[in-house]
């Protein structure tokens, strides 16, 4: 197995059933050949990972080791990148020390968890690390062998996404031309504030008066500085507002909707 740069193993170490001291960046190579298993790796319990500009998040990872030898010590982490002699990302950068649990049926097994923080202002200074990072597992059995999976899992952090709304006029006559405008932006993590998203399919919705079912009325495509704007007739006293569904980079936003009185 490679040496490990200092960000990857820094208080990675996690106990199984005991203390365990982390490796260091400066260990001899340890073969990536073993009977070692990772199964059940989790992380965020599934979900995307969509952070803003300033609001931390917690993320869990949580994962399954098995080794007939029995688990000493197992390190679980987030890279993004090419490979991970190349990446361009590491998660967490500072983390606590997980737990394990040995299984009480199956001692050669453990299940474990652990949860960090992720500060964008802190941790993601580049738009390209959105997307897919991978999850890289290591573990040391009792015989001092070592195993590791490059890509035990993956996840998706995304950029977060804001959507407005207005129709006007307010009231209109029944029949007349409702305008719906409003804009799409997305966290700029480069920046710290956030820009408009352009290109991006999103979806006009209607609620009338007294429901609380949306029905898609049309999709519109976000302009120059992500602009949203189009039209409908009105029929009926009820509630605008545009969907954006996300995609492979960016989380999904749902304006709140606006009334618009009908006469």
């Amino acid at each position: 197995m490679r040496i490990r740069s200092a960000v990857a193993v820094v208080s990675l170490a996690t106990a199984v059933s005991a203390s365990i001291v982390p490796a260091t960046a400066g260990a001899a190579d340890r073969a990536a050949a073993g009977p070692t298993t990772f199964t059940h790796v989790v992380v965020n319990g599934g979900k995307d990972i969509v952070l803003g500009t300033t609001t931390r998040k917690t993320v869990t990872l949580t994962w399954t080791v098995t080794d007939p030898e029995g688990v000493v010590a197992t390190w679980a982490f987030l890279w993004h990148g090419p490979n991970t002699d190349d990446a361009d990302g590491h998660l967490p950068q500072y983390p606590p020390a997980g737990t394990c649990t040995v299984s009480p049926t199956d001692p050669t097994t453990s299940a474990c968890t652990m949860s960090f923080e992720v500060d964008p202002a802190r941790d993601l200074h580049r738009n390209s690390l959105a997307g897919t990072w991978n999850v890289l597992t290591d573990a040391q059995d009792a015989t001092d062998d070592w195993t590791d999976v490059d890509v035990a899992a993956t996840a998706k952090l995304k950029r977060n996404a804001k959507v407005t709304v207005n129709a006007s006029p307010e009231p209109v006559k029944k029949g007349r031309t409702v305008t719906v405008t409003g804009k799409l932006t997305r966290a700029n993590w480069e920046t710290g504030g956030y820009t408009g998203y352009r290109g991006q399919s999103v979806k006009l919705q209607f609620r009338k008066k007294g429901s609380s079912t949306y029905t898609t009325l049309k999709t519109v495509t976000s302009g120059s500085g992500g602009t949203l704007k189009t039209t409908t007739k009105a029929t009926k006293d009820g509630y605008y507002r545009y969907v954006f569904a996300g995609t492979g980079t960016t989380g999904p936003a749902t304006a709140a909707g606006d009334f618009v009185d009908v006469r």
